[in-house]
């Protein structure tokens, strides 16, 4: 039987909130971390599944199959007890900053109802660091009061800090970049394009989802420029400039390699690591100051030329 959500990696995590519901002890809320593009949502979709009956086989209870009538429900986004909270789309089809505080109490509000078929009622949250303050605030209810036979997953990317009463409050589940082997097996059962390999680092779901052609030729771009190192000459930056700005995959493309080049080595050289937070916390600038792709890009670039200055 073919699992209906394939995960590969993060068998720990599994064994250990198994075991916590194995012995009945299982927590009201369980924080789920780690870098983007590992698995995070898929695993916390498999946990719930499993809460609201869906079963694999005996040595493998998380791997429920596509004709599983849970896993089917689920998949359709039909199920009566579950809910996901994810950031919607605006009238021009990108995606708002955040969660709000209004997806948050119709979450509690779910909450408050008895579950429709007799079992759990489950919530998943992704992810917790997209949430607003306000929202934020609202969820601490819930997990200071948690009603019975309630479950909350909350999906957390690391990008912003989570409130302390947040996470104390919580079960935290810390998953890794996948091993180069899962990696490559998670990205064969996507059908990912060979290409993806060369950009996951560990991350199936960044190496799907940058493997597109401007995607890839703004890694490329990239990364000739980081080889042009410490001179980057403007020949150079201005190819990389035009590759980052044709698409919101390729200027994550350009970002990803940037920061990941910097954070190489920020553990010798300071200014490397003073460059690396400064361009890390430029994607949240960039949204709320509504700059387009190409001033994004001419402020990437204009850090690696601050590093490239004698101190």
């Amino acid at each position: 039987m073919t699992a209906g959500w394939p995960l590969f990696g993060h068998g720990d995590a599994e064994r250990r909130f198994l075991d916590a519901h194995a012995r009945t002890r299982l927590h009201h809320a369980w924080l789920i971390e780690g870098p983007e593009g590992i698995g995070k949502y898929r695993f916390a979709l498999r946990l719930a599944g499993f809460l609201l009956g869906a079963r694999g086989p005996a040595d493998q209870p998380l791997d429920a199959g596509k004709t599983d009538p849970v896993w089917r429900a689920i998949a359709a986004g039909s199920h009566p007890d579950l809910r996901i909270l994810q950031r919607g789309l605006n009238d021009k089809g990108k995606l708002v900053q955040d969660i709000s505080v209004d997806q948050i109490r119709a979450l509690t509000d779910f909450f408050t109802m008895k579950p429709a078929l007799g079992g759990w009622r489950i919530g998943i949250i992704d992810a917790i660091d997209e949430t607003n303050r306000n929202g934020a605030n609202a969820l601490l209810k819930t997990l200071e009061e948690p009603p019975p036979k309630c479950v909350l997953f909350l999906i957390n990317h690391g990008r912003e800090p989570i409130l302390p009463t947040i996470r104390s409050r919580c079960r935290v589940l810390r998953l890794s970049a996948l091993t180069d082997e899962d990696c490559r097996k998670a990205l064969d059962a996507a059908g990912a394009p060979p290409q993806a390999a060369r950009i996951a680092k560990g991350r199936p779901g960044k190496g799907i989802r940058l493997s597109s052609a401007p995607a890839l030729a703004a890694v490329e771009a990239a990364r000739a420029l980081l080889r042009s190192a410490p001179t980057f000459p403007d020949k150079l930056a201005m190819t990389a400039l035009a590759a980052a700005a044709v698409d919101d995959a390729s200027m994550e493309a350009f970002r990803a390699e940037l920061l990941d080049w910097l954070a190489d080595r920020a553990e010798t050289q300071p200014a490397a690591a003073k460059v690396w937070l400064k361009q890390a916390r430029l994607a949240g600038d960039a949204e709320q100051l509504n700059m387009d792709a190409a001033q994004v890009a001419t402020k990437l670039v204009a850090g690696l030329y601050e590093l490239a200055q004698p101190v």
